[in-house]
């Protein structure tokens, strides 16, 4: 059984060594929601997840120490984000369209939505950006391919985790250790067509 999910992925680090990849999807079997996974400085791997359906889906697929349900409001426009959860407020402003961005906006959306695009272009993204994969196995039983439409900068973060100011803007370095792969190193919004195939 194959589920796809349709929207956009924020990789984002911060000066205090905290990383964070927030999930925002426009369509999926769960319907519209927003999730986090955060990864402290000490390895420490959390969910925050709106759903027990979409955190027991999630942690299934992901690999995490500790797992939150939590309301996540999540307000977007062309030139940042903004979420508020109990645990975490986070904004993002978001810059221009990388090169690669102009280069995926030119492949036609069936192909490059397709989990064989994904397959295909993966030795180069691992060549070419440390710790990314667009195809792989997360945990038993749960086969992923991502397939990128788009990516943009992010040039400017604030965020508060329990309370506690995450610094500003970083690398997400070293890369997040959810899955078979990370976000890019430089903070970015990847819009993208995700595609989990339970075995």
């Amino acid at each position: 059984m194959r589920h796809r999910f349709h929207g956009a992925i924020a990789g984002v680090g911060t000066t205090s060594g905290t990383r964070l990849v927030i999930g925002v999807w426009d369509h999926s079997p769960y319907g519209r929601f927003a999730d986090v996974m955060i990864e402290r400085p000490d390895g420490h791997r959390i969910l925050l997840a709106p759903t027990p359906e979409v955190r027991d889906f999630v942690a299934e697929t992901y690999t995490f120490d500790e797992t939150r349900i939590e309301p996540i409001a999540l307000q977007r426009s062309a030139s940042q984000w903004h979420l508020s959860a109990p645990s975490l407020s986070l904004s993002l402003a978001l810059g221009r369209r990388r090169p690669l961005g102009w280069a995926l906006r030119g492949i036609p959306h069936v192909v490059a939505t397709s989990p064989a695009w994904a397959s295909a272009v993966d030795p180069i993204a691992r060549v070419a950006f440390r710790g990314v994969r667009t195809r792989g196995i997360a945990r038993p039983g749960r086969r992923e391919w991502y397939a990128a439409t788009d990516l943009r900068a992010v040039t400017s973060l604030t965020a508060r985790l329990d309370g506690a100011d995450l610094g500003e803007l970083g690398p997400v370095d070293p890369p997040c250790r959810f899955g078979f792969s990370s976000t890019p190193r430089a903070p970015s919004v990847t819009t993208v067509v995700t595609t989990v195939e339970s075995t």
